[in-house]
């Protein structure tokens, strides 16, 4: 299995970009760099292009809406040739929230514009080919990424229940997928400490609920939320919509209690080192070929360590 990581800046980007050669070193294959409502991702892609000599950088996610597909052609393109060949164009239909409400353009037809950029991508690349990527989570989102690209980014991957929410989709899309692409990247998004201490494990699982609560409580209306729609999929209807009625009363905190203890454990990394094994395990058997994990430790040495145990486990 590949092991990635989500690029986190909150501490500042010149600060993340200056231990990445620390992960690259310790065995990271490919680093995805956000884009939602701060810093834009393709001008840190190209800074860490020239920071990294091995490491994949990947666009995770640009939307299919803010940029024309031609630019995005451009973009990936340029990308491409600055890294020497190690980029990957992610893509998505993110949300209306992003899309309409930060970008102030309309969020309609998105399976269509995702056709869309993929045409305009294979067409201006003739002389090269840079993996795509697809981040998606609907059945017919699912199914175009099976079909068409080299990659596919679900968030909040449970591998117990991932055959139920997305095996009909990718089968789908794997029916009508061109023989000469390479079998399906399925990189699976995860949240990671590998640890002995208790408290510390429980901390970070604190964490990981209070992300799954703002995605599945809060990232989008009633009727237009794709994660509380997966959460659904995934057999926890009644929870999914208890964390979102909590949630968008502005009770957050009660949003998370309000998690089922069987998707927070299992859709992250989180414990000793043995229980990590039994869990790559179970991403490994789902259908997982790379993990994309954000390390949890409470310092960098800590999130360092996470992930060279991590790399071992992963083989």
């Amino acid at each position: 299995m590949r092991i990635g990581m989500p690029l986190s800046y909150s501490g500042g980007f010149r600060e993340a970009a200056a231990v990445i050669g620390e992960f690259e070193a310790a065995g990271l294959d490919v680093v995805f760099v956000p884009e939602a409502w701060s810093f834009d991702a393709v001008s840190q892609l190209g800074f860490l292009a020239a920071r990294t000599t091995t490491l994949r950088l990947a666009a995770g996610i640009l939307n299919v809406y803010s940029r024309t597909p031609a630019l995005l052609a451009m973009t990936a393109a340029g990308l491409d040739h600055v890294s020497g060949g190690r980029f990957t164009l992610g893509l998505g239909a993110s949300g209306p929230q992003v899309v309409e409400g930060f970008h102030g353009v309309p969020y309609t037809a998105p399976l269509t514009r995702t056709r869309e950029v993929v045409e305009t991508c294979r067409r201006e690349w003739r002389d090269r080919r840079i993996p795509l990527m697809l981040a998606a989570l609907g059945p017919k989102n699912v199914a175009l990424a099976a079909e068409l690209f080299e990659a596919w980014e679900p968030i909040f991957y449970l591998p117990e229940r991932a055959a139920d929410a997305f095996g009909g989709p990718l089968a789908d899309g794997a029916a009508r997928r061109d023989a000469s692409l390479e079998p399906l990247d399925v990189v699976a998004d995860t949240h990671l400490l590998v640890t002995e201490d208790a408290d510390a494990a429980e901390r970070a699982l604190r964490r990981v609920r209070r992300h799954l609560a703002l995605y599945i409580g809060g990232m989008g209306a009633r009727g237009r939320n794709f994660y509380n729609d997966l959460a659904v999929r995934y057999g926890f209807a009644e929870e999914a919509a208890e964390v979102q009625d909590a949630y968008l009363a502005g009770r957050p905190q009660q949003a998370a209690a309000a998690l089922p203890e069987a998707l927070v454990r299992g859709v992250s990394l989180v414990g000793p080192q043995g229980y990590v094994a039994e869990r790559v395990a179970a991403f490994r058997a789902a259908g997982a070929t790379t993990l994309n994990a954000t390390p949890l430790g409470e310092d960098h040495a800590a999130r360092l360590a996470s992930l060279t145990t991590l790399r071992e486990l992963a083989g």
